[in-house]
């Protein structure tokens, strides 16, 4: 808003002038009016251009620094106005165009829920989403957002979820159903529990993500800094040789018009939100506009396993029972205990059980951390860990994820369990490979048979097994700097230092804001893999069109101060077409909101 305060302010002072010369003709009015403000906007440079150089960055402000003051010290003063409303206009205009670009990211905020329907002794009370308590119970009119997470508790309706997991497909849901804040109710009214807070649930940690990606906006980025140097060099070597060859101030003020950096200001940051927003639309959430910088360069990939690269749903792999014991037999003990516990393992082992082998249990006791014991058809069965069930029985572990089962005292045999590959990992590491990636690892903390086993079937090159998060980090710090920059891809708390360590951390925040999710500087919305694919190509794609863009942009700068080096553009109108340039400028910046197509980016097919 301050900056568009300036040209307003600007704006005035011309009009102003305009008055005081040609209606009043008071000329002083004008001159002091404009170089107060000159004075203003060059200190304003000045500070930026300062601040630019303290952050390690070129202090390219200094051309248009040099523009204002050479136009006070020539006494010009309609060209003095005429570059004061160039620079913030050229300001006020990529205030603009980011606004524009950013429309993805803002009607996400828009939508956040912030009224709900809280039902009190029967009747509808509206209260505040964020004074909603769990426990409370809320109204679902039709057509209305779900405020909070929860579970419905009377009726049924189909939701439209695709703002949150993409899936364009209403949803069916009735009672005992989970709701996620932010979801579409279709045609019925129902009733639903509170479940979490406003501030813990789905949509709103979405909205804490896309708040946290406005407050670091993509202001300077590495690729800006590489042509600001040989642009701003060119350009006074330009204005001096004018100076020298004419013998007046005045040809190198006019070049120095026309040489104002704006379009190598602009161009990189309006292409980097227009990027952001157009990731928003595919559900992936970027905090920051230099990300996309290494996104769109990275060669290493590194992957968790557990929830990355698979569904973090265990399955039956094999019941190997011991002599005198049946598969049916030591399956069906084993997930009648288990039915009374929430482990994933557990869990796992009663969904892959048919209902009717499941047993009633008596004296059930659990050992934490260890097993579960209790009598099933008036037998003593133990289900846990080895050393839990069977410690002197003398058999070896299992080299896989494994529970172990015994009978009445005696060793009755194991069950494994493998983790599910999710069904697009292959497909998009293939991708990730054809995109330009050079090297992809997968780190985790399981056993090496279990993790080569996935590593294989996703088409992993680089498999560490038995990690730590500590040797994580240290695996990623270890990437030699030809594959960097480096990805780090994981969905767990203990994920979160890896993901702070690598060049670019991307977080599968599906199921809410985590510690991952936090510490992350790219985050999935969905639970969908390929979106990684999605996040490169158009990383890739808006790097390009800001390149493209700021060499464009110098290219037509540089012809224009040839031109005012040989007197044929005055100050006034060389500011004229300098504006020009901006608006060329954003215009080509925001095809960074077009769809990737190149092959090279996309890794898809042409």
């Amino acid at each position: 808003m301050k900056r568009q305060w300036k040209f307003i302010v600007v704006l005035a002072i011309g009009v102003i002038g305009l008055l005081a010369d040609f209606v009043f003709h008071i000329d002083l009015v004008t001159e002091v009016l404009i170089d107060i403000a000159g004075v203003y906007i060059a200190v304003c440079l000045a500070m930026e251009m300062i601040n630019d150089v303290k952050e390690g960055h070129m202090g390219i402000d200094i051309l248009a620094l040099i523009a204002v003051v050479s136009m006070m010290i020539t006494r010009d003063k309609w060209a003095e106005w005429m570059i004061l409303v160039m620079s913030t206009g050229g300001e006020t205009l990529e205030d603009y165009a980011t606004g524009q670009a950013n429309k993805e990211l803002r009607a996400l905020l828009d939508k956040n829920p912030r009224v709900a329907n809280k039902l009190v002794d029967g009747k509808i009370v509206e209260v505040k989403v964020d004074d909603l308590q769990i426990g409370d119970q809320v109204l679902i009119k039709p057509g209305q957002q779900v405020p909070v997470d929860g579970k419905i508790i009377d009726g049924s309706s189909q939701f439209d979820q695709s703002s949150l997991t993409g899936e364009s497909v209403p949803v069916d849901k009735s009672v005992g159903d989970d709701l996620m804040s932010g979801s579409l109710n279709g045609a019925t009214a129902v009733t639903m529990e509170v479940k979490k807070l406003a501030k813990d649930s789905e949509y709103q940690s979405i909205v804490a993500l896309v708040k946290s990606s406005e407050a670091q906006p993509a202001k300077f980025v590495k690729m800006a800094d590489r042509y600001a140097v040989p642009f701003t060099i060119i350009s006074l070597i330009i204005g001096i040789a004018a100076w020298v060859t004419s013998g007046s101030f005045t040809r190198f003020a006019e070049v120095m018009v026309v040489a104002s950096p704006c379009p190598l200001l602009i161009a990189a940051p309006v292409a980097m939100v227009a990027g952001m927003s157009s990731m928003s639309k595919h559900h992936v959430i970027v905090k920051s506009g230099p990300t996309l910088e290494q996104l769109g360069r990275a060669k290493t990939f590194a992957f968790d396993k557990t929830g990355t690269l698979t569904q973090n749903q265990l399955v039956i792999q094999e019941v190997i029972p011991e002599a005198g014991f049946t598969k049916e037999e030591i399956q069906s003990d084993a997930a009648s205990l288990e039915t009374q516990s929430g482990h994933i393992i557990a869990s796992s082992l009663v969904k892959g059980t048919p209902k009717d082998w499941i047993k009633p249990v008596s004296d059930l006791q659990e050992s934490t951390g260890n097993g579960v014991s209790g009598t099933v058809n008036g037998k003593r069965v133990k289900v846990g860990k080895l050393a839990y069930v069977a410690p002197d029985s003398g058999v070896k572990k299992a080299p896989t994820t494994a529970v172990y089962v015994s009978v009445d005292g005696k060793y009755a045999g194991h069950i494994t369990f493998k983790d599910q590959l999710r069904p697009e990992t292959p497909a998009t590491l293939a991708r990730l490979r054809r995109q330009g990636a050079k090297h992809i690892m997968m780190l985790t903390g399981d056993n090496q048979d279990v993790a080569n086993a996935i590593a294989e079937a996703a088409g992993v090159d680089d498999v560490r097994s038995g990690l730590l998060p500590a040797e994580k980090i240290e695996a990623i710090k270890g990437v030699s700097e030809d594959n960097r920059p480096v990805v780090m891809t994981g969905d767990g708390i203990n994920d979160a230092p890896s993901l702070t360590a690598a060049d670019v951390g991307i977080a599968m925040g599906a199921k809410g804001a985590t510690a991952a999710s936090e510490s992350a500087d790219v985050v999935i919305m969905t639970d969908d893999i390929s979106k990684i694919n999605d996040a490169v190509a158009i990383s890739k794609h808006t790097m390009k069109v800001a390149e493209i863009d700021v060499i464009t942009a110098i290219v037509v700068v540089i012809l224009l101060e040839l031109v005012a080096f040989t007197g044929l553009i005055p100050a006034f109108w060389g500011a004229v077409l300098q504006e020009a340039v901006d608006m060329v400028t954003i215009c080509l910046a925001l095809l960074a909101k077009t769809e990737p197509k190149n092959p090279k980016q996309t890794g898809l097919a042409a």
